[in-house]
């Protein structure tokens, strides 16, 4: 499990990307590369990174599911997920 600062600093992240996404997008259609800068660093979109919605963990993340590959086996085994089955040949 991540700490709880680092899944609140991502919220916190993925809020300033909506707050000035608007105002990036002007820029950029402008060209206006300084103005660019002189935003925060958290506001471009390439800061947030994905977390997996229960546990926190960002590796082994999977897109389709937005949780990672631990809590996908284990809500998976446990028939949370419907349409997945465990593998038999």
């Amino acid at each position: 499990m991540a700490k709880k600062s680092w899944i609140e600093r991502d919220k916190k992240k993925r809020e300033t990307v909506k707050k000035y996404a608007a105002i990036r997008a002007e820029l950029k259609a402008k060209r206006d590369y300084a103005g660019l800068s002189k935003l925060p660093r958290n506001a471009s979109p390439v800061r947030v990174v994905n977390r997996c919605q229960i546990s926190g963990r960002r590796h082994a993340f999977l897109r389709k599911f937005s949780c990672s590959r631990l809590v996908f086996r284990a809500a998976a085994l446990n028939g949370l997920i419907p349409g997945v089955t465990k593998a038999s040949w």
